[in-house]
């Protein structure tokens, strides 16, 4: 209870700091509740529009680049920095180091600092005209018309009223979380248990693979020669590297000796025809023969088999 009756009094102490510098009449504590007293007179006041400020000086006129203020004598008499210096120099203007001789269109005079586009961006730029065929069949001479008494009085269907709804969200849909989540009074004071604390220190691993060491050395120990193990026939099977097969035929290397009876081999004019390269015209020679395309004589004449007929008959479905 006295804990209750401090708080209280220390909110009532923050309220009438309060009412004390604002325009509050007063300030009562009534069945656990403050009231505060308004003055309605103030609140009018302040609803009021602010006045700019050149109205009520008549040294001052709105639009004018004159201060407001006077500036002190001791702002006209500062020395400015190094750093105010350098930033109050003008941008340097590079538009001198562009096109200088560019050729004027048109006759312009050519005013400096000032670029006219050119012949080609202003016929771009025109809109485009329509044509008289479209002007003679279109309706209407503008977008707008009025709407026929029958379209204002017209009742919808129940169908219409129905597809007119805006269609409404899923009853489980959930909107997006702000991204800044406020966080809990209550979990910013809350103190983590030993069981939480335990939970939350980092899990440490042993290394079973290798034997710890004090000084740096080898990773794995080495198997001392007093030891006498012997290996099982099925560990000495699997120790042994996988065979190749025996009928594996290994590649032959690009290079080979020539036999003396490939040497003395003489080519018979069959394979001496066969081992000349196909004559075939270029295909720029191709492309200027105007004969290239012709169909010969004998194609002309000639008879299709019963059997090219039958297949060059469509296929019926």
């Amino acid at each position: 209870m006295e804990a209750k009756a401090q708080g209280l009094e220390s909110v009532y102490m923050a309220l009438s700091t309060a009412v004390a510098s604002s325009r509050f009449v007063g300030l009562s504590y009534d069945d656990g509740m403050f009231v505060l007293f308004c003055n309605f007179d103030r609140i009018h006041v302040l609803a009021e529009p602010k006045q700019r400020f050149c109205d009520s000086s008549p040294r001052l006129v709105w639009g004018t680049q004159q201060m407001i203020w006077t500036p002190s004598w001791g702002a006209m008499t500062a020395r400015p920095s190094a750093r105010i210096l350098s930033l109050s120099k003008p941008k340097k203007d590079y538009s001198e180091y562009q096109c200088r001789c560019r050729p004027v269109i048109g006759g312009r005079p050519p005013l400096a600092k000032f670029g006219y586009p050119s012949e080609r961006l202003l016929r771009l730029a025109e809109p485009k005209k329509y044509l008289p065929a479209y002007l003679e069949q279109r309706a209407r001479e503008s977008p707008e018309w009025p709407v026929s008494p029958a379209a204002r009085n017209y009742n919808a269907s129940q169908r219409i009223l129905e597809l007119a709804r805006p269609k409404p969200l899923h009853p489980d849909f959930l909107p997006a979380r702000e991204v800044p989540t406020e966080v809990s009074k209550f979990a910013t004071s809350a103190s983590a248990s030993a069981r939480i604390q335990q939970l939350a220190e980092p899990l440490i691993r042993e290394m079973t693979c290798c034997s710890r060491h004090t000084h740096p050395g080898p990773a794995i120990s080495a198997v001392s020669r007093s030891q006498k193990v012997i290996v099982s026939p099925r560990t000495i099977e699997l120790s042994r590297p996988k065979q190749l097969h025996a009928d594996y035929a290994h590649p032959r290397d690009p290079e080979w000796p020539v036999t003396e009876a490939a040497k003395r081999a003489v080519a018979t004019p069959r394979v001496l025809e066969l081992a000349q390269p196909s004559a075939r015209p270029r295909v720029g020679l191709t492309a200027y023969n105007p004969d290239a395309f012709r169909v010969k004589e004998a194609a002309l004449k000639a008879a299709c088999s019963q059997r090219l007929q039958e297949l060059a008959q469509p296929i019926l479905r």
